[in-house]
This record gives structure tokens, C-alpha cells and sequence, in this order.
């Protein structure tokens, strides 16, 4: 439950996404995640720092561990889970009442 919570934060998953191609600075970072705030992008990075799912690696920036890399086909699965529902539920990704 303690992942599942990280990741339902608000850019977490975007940030695993933006990393899963090398490391990117944090200037890069927040430019990848659509001008995320600074503040909010510095929490999220420091959550999933005291996690090991991202490192800071000096100048190179920050980049996923070994252990978020193992994460990312289970995300990958679930990207393709969520592209399928969006396509089966009538009005796309809206959420139905």
C-alpha cells in the first residue's frame, strides 16, 4: 500500500516515466513534466529518493534505480490496461457515475 500511495501522488508516475530514457536534471525534469512547480517537483523527488526509486547522480542528474527499472514493465502492463478501458468505456477516460 505504501508504493501504491508514492505513486497515486500527484507527477510521481510522470516523473518514473521522464526518467525511464536517462538521467535529466532538474530544469530538464520540470521542462519533460509540463512545468511542474519547482516546490512540487522537489517533493516528489525527495519522496522517491527515500524510497530508491530515483538517485541524484551529481552532474548526469537524477536517474531510476535498478529497482524502479524493475518496476517499469509492471507499469508498462498497466499503461496498456488503462489505453484498453479508456478505449472499451463509452466516452473515452471520463469518469463514469
Amino acid at each position: 500500500m505504501a508504493l501504491l500511495d508514492l505513486l497515486g501522488r500527484r507527477w510521481s508516475l510522470r516523473v518514473l516515466w521522464e526518467l525511464q530514457g536517462g538521467p535529466l536534471t532538474f530544469r530538464a525534469l520540470q521542462t519533460a513534466c509540463d512545468g511542474v512547480s519547482p516546490t512540487v517537483l522537489q517533493q516528489r523527488l525527495k519522496e522517491l529518493r527515500a524510497a530508491r526509486l530515483v538517485i541524484h547522480d551529481g552532474g548526469r542528474g537524477y536517474a531510476l534505480t535498478e529497482a524502479a527499472r524493475r518496476l517499469q514493465p509492471n507499469l508498462m502492463a498497466l499503461q496498456g490496461w488503462a489505453e484498453d478501458w479508456a478505449r472499451e468505456t463509452p466516452g473515452g477516460s471520463e469518469e463514469q457515475e
